[in-house]
């Protein structure tokens, strides 16, 4: 095995200039390969923080007959008595916060302009509230006993041209199915930076959202936020009862899931295809090897070198051409994807529909991509090889001898 390394960093240095670009081909593509699912985990793991901070929790308790599609407000769909159940679930020693929300439609108007909205009842004092009172571009957050302020989104703000202390109208849907218009004054505006979600919610005290929806006592859901999310089942099964219904993070979520999975298997494609491209770059260089060398097989044939042995000769090449492609492929990739994780990738609004994406994706490399991605580089390297090796395996010694002249 020795020889054959010692032969194999021989042969490759006859042309360094040709062995290193081969190297440095694979070397690229597994550098963009390790990127490319760096922004996928980033993207997809993302999309399911961002979702779960703004808007499910890790759990939610819903009243059974709950739609969250038809934003119910009667009362048969709604949790009786919130405020002491999310009590109750809080004093949970893996819980981290427990707060009723409060969902209903509306539709903010100022002059002329109007566009539907989707109101979120809040506890303001809830620290569930931090991803909107840590994004506020200007004025306040909202106050328990506020009965005139709202709290509206960067987006909306400047769609309809609008600052703090300004008045707009907020109609919204009523438990008995009437319609409410009310004034209000712009207390506040934020930014999570996720134009899916800041673009259409407005927030309300809940007891004024309560009022205003005539739903008193009553909330859409408790949310749910826990100090290590997988407690997410245990404490599930915890607080499950036969009044109401218990939904898990993975199920609210089941969009983007079912996306990643997706996302994942289209991955797998393009991976494969980077990897013969660049594959195709070793072929190439282990060809051009075995007929600029034919005279030389013809001599180690002659000399009783068995087929195999030249085969394996060859095999160590590439071998040696996938571990040298391989280690530049990690320091290129990790430093790119480095660089990408601390700074991100603005991709602004993409307009999705159903899926809470920032307006900044940032690289996330997991050890099993790492991993895996590294350990099928070196497999697709070893196969580009196998054909050159054959090739040369399988030449006749005379005509070799005679070949090289």
């Amino acid at each position: 095995m020795l020889q054959l390394l010692k032969m194999a960093f021989r042969d490759l240095g006859r042309n360094r200039r040709r062995s290193f670009f081969s190297a440095l081909a694979l070397a690229m593509g597994l550098a963009l390969l390790l990127l490319v699912a760096a922004f996928i985990q980033g993207e997809m793991g993302g999309a399911i923080d961002v979702t779960i901070r703004l808007e499910t929790g890790h759990l939610q308790v819903r009243a059974n007959s709950y739609e969250e599609s038809k934003t119910s407000l009667k009362w048969q769909d709604l949790v009786e008595n919130p405020v002491q159940i999310a009590s109750q679930i809080a004093a949970l020693e893996a819980v981290k916060v427990a707060t009723p929300r409060l969902f209903a439609s509306g539709i903010v108007s100022v002059g002329n302009e109007s566009t539907g909205v989707r109101v979120f009842g809040i506890d303001p004092l809830s620290e569930a509230n931090a991803p909107y009172t840590e994004g506020l571009l200007s004025g306040d957050f909202l106050t328990p006993d506020d009965r005139e302020g709202i709290v509206i989104g960067y987006p909306l703000a400047d769609k309809l041209g609008l600052k703090v202390g300004d008045k707009i109208n907020l109609s919204v849907n009523t438990s008995n199915g009437d319609v409410d218009e009310q004034p209000f004054i712009v207390r506040g505006i934020y930014s999570t930076k996720t134009g899916g979600f800041d673009r259409f919610t407005v927030f309300l005290p809940l007891a004024k959202a309560q009022a205003m929806t005539q739903t008193e006592n009553h909330a859409s859901t408790i949310l749910v936020l826990l100090k290590d999310e997988a407690q997410t089942d245990a404490v599930a099964a915890a607080i499950k009862s036969p009044n109401y219904q218990v939904l898990t993070w993975s199920t609210m979520n089941e969009l983007i899931l079912q996306t990643e999975q997706m996302a994942k298997g289209y991955m797998f494609i393009l991976y494969m295809i980077v990897l013969a491209i660049t594959a195709s770059v070793i072929v190439n260089t282990l060809i051009m090897a075995v007929f600029e060398r034919t005279r030389e097989i013809g001599i180690l044939s002659a000399l009783g070198m068995k087929g195999r042995r030249i085969m394996a000769m060859f095999l160590t090449e590439s071998s040696l051409l996938a571990v040298g492609g391989i280690i530049m492929g990690l320091i290129l990739g990790i430093l790119v994807v480095a660089y990408f994780t601390k700074y991100g990738f603005y991709i602004g609004n993409m307009g999705l529909t159903g899926l809470l994406i920032g307006d900044t994706i940032y690289a996330e490399l997991t050890l099993q991509d790492t991993i895996s991605l590294t350990v099928l580089t070196f497999f697709i390297a070893l196969l580009a090889g196998l054909y050159p090796a054959v090739l040369a395996s399988r030449m006749e010694p005379v005509k070799a001898l005679r070949g090289g002249k």
